[in-house]
């Protein structure tokens, strides 16, 4: 027998590849996992068969293609009014999620702390454990999932190292504010802390409010990895496309990471898309676009049982279900999947100890007929 020790002994497979299997076993509306059950733009996928023709079939240079850096630099200017170095600043990654790791890699020794707000998506606690690191948890609480600073600030010690953020926040769909920023400012003002912003969800912004990046404060900008996602912005998730903006120092070595890691990404879709993002109407309307699918979807849940949680950003929709069963949220989750024929993700996955209020959560990025048929079900739990 092969004696294994494990590096992450407490972890198994992830709840949504759980609550896909089932919704495919029961043939259910699967409104669990984050992904859009319609194509993507067509011009999109022609200009890939386009780059395929034209010799993009090997090797990307390492960092990223030049064009798509130099596009990703001008849409950052555009939308911020911040310039970052295409050369020096960007790299292309592999997605969010490899962005994410690459990151924490990057930065993490074994004893550092990581403060991370939960619920949180999954890949954060166990990637700091992975690399030896030591999560501090801050458990944010529904309905509105704020943030208090000074509870924050208690957390710190001469160990902390980084702390992530993620706005919109994947499963709350809450987001940070201007006084949110201000206050993290002030916090770390004379300390060697880092941040990881986890912002895929940067153009899904809802009712006319503003996206609060940390590039927009020079004070944390010089101090921050942050990450974007193609999949999320053009309806590709399994492109795995996405970057990493960060200072020139921090990007070398995230950079010498990177290369051991992935070296470098889809050559024709990184063409494709540099090409794509160059108009930026490809990519402007897109809070719109869900913004009418957010609201389509409450409303069609508005004569239910649930009771829907505000959603300010991304595109899930959480719910509480208190008024309905007295079940954990993973109970609940697999009998409305095996009774009504509706999966959602029990929002307690999200939480290292498990911590259960009663909130499940719903991903609105379907075809509106979709959405109308998982509704209906839901109208009769």
């Amino acid at each position: 027998m092969l004696n294994i020790q494990s590096k992450l002994p407490g972890v198994g497979t992830t709840i949504f590849s759980v609550m896909s299997k089932l919704a495919n076993e029961y043939n259910a509306i699967n409104l669990s996992q984050g992904f859009p059950d319609y194509a993507c733009d067509p011009k999109l996928i022609d200009l890939v068969t386009k780059a395929m023709k034209d010799g993009f079939n090997q090797y990307a240079p390492m960092p990223g293609n030049t064009a798509l850096k130099e596009n990703i630099a001008e849409k950052v200017e555009h939308l911020y009014q911040v310039k970052y170095n295409p050369e020096t600043e960007i790299t292309v990654t592999a997605g969010g999620t490899q962005a994410i790791f690459t990151a924490l890699a990057t930065i993490i020794n074994p004893g550092d702390e990581v403060i991370i707000f939960e619920p949180a998506y999954d890949s954060y606690a166990p990637t700091i454990k992975l690399l030896g690191g030591i999560v501090k948890t801050y458990e944010l609480t529904p309905p509105n999932y704020g943030i208090d600073w000074d509870m924050v600030k208690k957390l710190f010690t001469a160990n902390t190292r980084m702390i992530i953020l993620n706005s919109p926040q994947n499963p709350t769909g809450s987001i940070l504010s201007n006084q949110d920023m201000q206050a993290l400012v002030k916090l770390i003002n004379g300390t060697d802390i880092l941040i990881l912003s986890d912002e895929v969800y940067e153009h899904l912004i809802y009712d006319g409010k503003k996206h609060e990046s940390v590039m927009l404060y020079p004070e944390l900008r010089e101090r921050s990895f942050i990450i974007a996602s193609f999949g999320k912005l053009l309806h590709a998730t399994g492109w795995k496309l996405g970057y990493c903006l960060a200072p020139e120092k921090l990007t070398a070595e995230f950079r010498k990471v990177h290369q051991f890691n992935v070296f470098s990404v889809n050559s024709a879709m990184q063409q494709a898309i540099a090409t794509y993002i160059k108009a930026p109407e490809n990519y402007t309307g897109i809070a719109n676009f869900f913004q009418q699918k957010r609201d389509y979807f409450r409303n069609l849940l508005a004569e239910s049982r649930f009771k829907l949680l505000p959603c300010s950003g991304s595109y899930f929709q959480c719910a509480s279900y208190s008024d309905i069963s007295d079940e954990s949220d993973k109970d609940f989750s697999v009998r409305l999947l095996k009774e009504f024929g509706v999966a959602a993700i029990p929002v307690s996955a999200f939480y290292q100890k498990g911590t259960d209020y009663k909130i499940i959560r719903f991903c609105f990025a379907k075809e509106n007929s979709t959405l109308s048929s998982a509704a209906e079900k839901l109208r009769h739990v």
